[in-house]
């Protein structure tokens, strides 16, 4: 069982490694309330309005209100299947976009980053703010957030590993971290003002209470009703947790971070991983063809009846999970595990890279891409098989998977769907690097630059424009 013993340290904590599926699965399954709590970091100080979001916040009655939060209100089913529309258009931006590129070496990172932000942000915060049709306003807050995604990640600050050494900075991350957030602060807060004078004026029209004037037409809304309910609720204790304006933020916060980056870096590894094997491409396109069909276009719908295509999603997962390591967990109380003494207070980190590639879980060369050795197989994203974990497990399991594998699978099925795709001249899939280069997101060290050629009937991409 790979587990690194606790008397091993990083920097001055002790440290548990957790490298194999049965490891992962006694820290997240069998010790997962003893192992619940994160520790203090500067993202979650700085970024997180001092722990009020979902990532980084401690484990308490806090999280637990975000947990249910997450569970019931922003991303239940009902709240994701409202918002397909907004996914729909930005797969059509998406495809209009790569038609005008048609023929020609495209950076394909750029233009799933650039949808994937969209998405998300449209269904957070609103269109003006999402950068589309020009606004300017959304064009600065969407570089504001690129710059913050340079400079924030679960492992990279020394002094959060080396505590005597962070009062030096000396990196410069928190440095930079509290100038961002007061820059990324003025953004939500006219954000929010423009979200509440809108409630305001609906509820002066209607006649109706400032908190049910209106449905909430993006997560933003929803989270100020909800923070407006909690404030209203007669009889609440001061001691229990709620929804404050901070945390509102906060929550916007992560929910934006955690739902563009992974979800562009996804596709852009599973373009890759499908040019370097034309067959396996050629089998996702024979199922597009063969379910869907070439008279429309494959929707969210589509997905339960295209097995190869979630193989192909998971093996990408498998092989270049978002990050290496889950976000850091830290125990408790003192546990014992698989024989050793775990102190309260160690850091408990998650390798999922060397899970995905250990022998013992994955045993057909499992460096590899074989999208293949999902076929009939039970194993999910889910949080219940832990050799595939890239959304983490237990308590601490993203909460917007669902909503994840939903836009990747519809995007990827998209873009093998409409597009024909083909390495540029002189370009061999033997040539195309595949090096990674590891930061928040565990990115291509070098950009994919694909030709996509239009392969449906003309009209069907008309329609589109």
């Amino acid at each position: 069982m790979a587990v690194a013993p606790p008397t091993s340290r990083l920097g001055s904590y002790h440290a548990v490694v957790a490298s194999s599926a049965d490891a992962a699965r006694l820290v997240l399954k069998t010790h997962d309330l003893a192992f619940a709590d994160r520790p203090r970091t500067a993202a979650g100080e700085h970024a997180a309005y001092g722990y009020l979001g979902i990532v980084h916040t401690p484990y308490g009655a806090y999280w637990r209100m975000a947990r249910r939060l997450c569970g019931t209100e922003l991303f239940s089913q009902r709240r994701v299947d409202s918002y397909e529309y907004i996914r729909k258009q930005e797969l059509r931006a998406l495809v209009c976009g790569l038609l005008e590129c048609r023929g020609r070496a495209v950076a394909v990172r750029q233009h799933l980053a650039d949808a994937t932000l969209r998405n998300v942000l449209r269904m957070s915060v609103g269109e003006k703010w999402s950068g589309c049709y020009g606004s300017a306003e959304g064009e600065e807050f969407r570089r504001t957030l690129d710059e913050a995604f340079a400079v924030t990640g679960a492992v990279s600050n020394v002094g959060e590993w080396v505590p005597w050494l962070g009062w030096l900075d000396v990196q410069g991350c928190v440095r930079r971290m509290k100038q961002l957030s007061k820059v990324y602060d003025r953004f939500l807060e006219r954000i929010l003002d423009e979200h509440d004078e809108e409630r305001r004026k609906v509820a002066m029209a209607t006649g109706a209470g400032h908190g049910e004037a209106a449905a909430a037409r993006d997560l933003v809304d929803v989270l100020l009703q909800l923070a407006e309910a909690e404030g209203e609720t007669v009889g609440k204790s001061s001691t229990e947790a709620r929804l404050t304006r901070d945390g509102v933020k906060a929550f916007v916060q992560d929910i934006i971070a955690g739902g563009t980056e992974s979800s562009a870096v996804t596709m852009e590894w599973a373009m890759s991983e499908l040019l370097r094997r034309p067959d396996a491409a050629a089998a996702a396109t024979d199922e597009l063809d063969r379910v869907v069909g070439r008279s429309r276009w494959v929707e969210e719908s589509d997905l339960a009846r295209l097995p190869y295509i979630d193989a192909v999603v998971k093996e990408t997962m498998r092989l270049h999970p978002v990050g290496p390591l889950l976000v850091p967990h830290m125990a408790r109380e003192d546990t014992l595990v698989a024989g050793y003494d775990v102190p309260a207070g160690a850091r408990v980190l998650v390798n999922v890279w060397a899970i995905a590639r250990d022998p013992a879980s994955w045993p057909d060369r499992p460096d590899e891409f074989r999208p293949e050795r999902f076929a009939g197989s039970a194993v999910d994203v889910r949080g219940q098989h832990f050799e595939l974990l890239p959304f983490g497990a237990g308590r601490r399991i993203c909460p917007a998977y669902g909503l994840a594998m939903k836009v990747i699978g519809a995007g990827l099925a998209n873009l093998l769907q409409g597009f024909a795709w083909r390495l540029p001249e002189g370009v061999s899939p033997e040539d195309l690097s595949m090096e990674e280069l590891v930061g928040l997101s565990t990115r291509r060290k070098v950009p994919l630059v694909a030709v996509p050629e239009p392969r449906l009937p003309a009209h069907l991409y008309t329609a589109m424009t």
